[in-house]
C-alpha cells in the first residue's frame, strides 16, 4: 500500500516510549514520516485507516503481541503487501522463525545499530522508485 512518491511512512509499534522516540528522531531527520503506536490495537488501526511503506513491529507488547499483529496485517488484503519488520530483543532462532512464518519480511535485534535501521529505509525506498 504505497503513499505518494516523496514521502516515506512508517509505522512503529513500540511499547517503550525510549524506543519510539529513538527511532521516530532518526528516520524523522531522514525525512521520513513516522507515526508511533504503543499496542496492538492502535497498530491496527491506523495500518488500516493510513496507507504505511514499513512497519516496524516488536514482539513484546500489550495485549496482542506482535507475532499476532504481524499475522493479522499479513492476513489483510488492505496491508498484507507492506512490509513488516520485526523490531525486537527476543532474538532467539526460535523466535526468529515464528517470526518469519508469521509473515515477517525480516528482523532487527535489540539493541539494533542506526545505520542498520537507515539502510533498511533506503533500501525499501529504492525499491519503491524503481516500481
Amino acid at each position: 500500500m504505497p503513499t505518494t512518491a516523496q514521502t516515506f511512512r512508517v509505522l512503529l509499534v513500540d511499547d517503550e516510549p525510549v524506543i519510539r522516540e529513538l527511532v521516530s528522531t532518526m528516520l524523522t531527520t531522514a525525512s521520513v514520516e513516522v507515526e508511533v503506536a504503543a499496542d496492538g490495537a492502535e497498530c491496527l488501526k491506523a495500518a488500516k485507516t493510513r496507507p504505511f511503506d514499513l512497519i516496524l513491529l516488536d514482539i513484546v507488547l500489550p495485549g496482542l503481541d506482535g507475532i499476532a499483529i504481524c499475522r493479522l496485517l499479513k492476513s489483510d488484503p488492505a496491508t498484507a503487501r507492506v512490509p513488516v519488520y520485526m523490531l525486537t530483543a527476543k532474538a532467539r532462532a526460535r523466535d526468529v522463525e515464528t517470526a518469519r512464518r508469521a509473515g515477517a519480511d525480516g528482523y532487527i535485534n535489540k539493541p539494533f545499530r542506526g545505520a542498520e535501521l537507515m539502510d533498511l529505509v533506503d533500501s525499501l525506498q529504492q525499491q519503491r522508485a524503481s516500481r
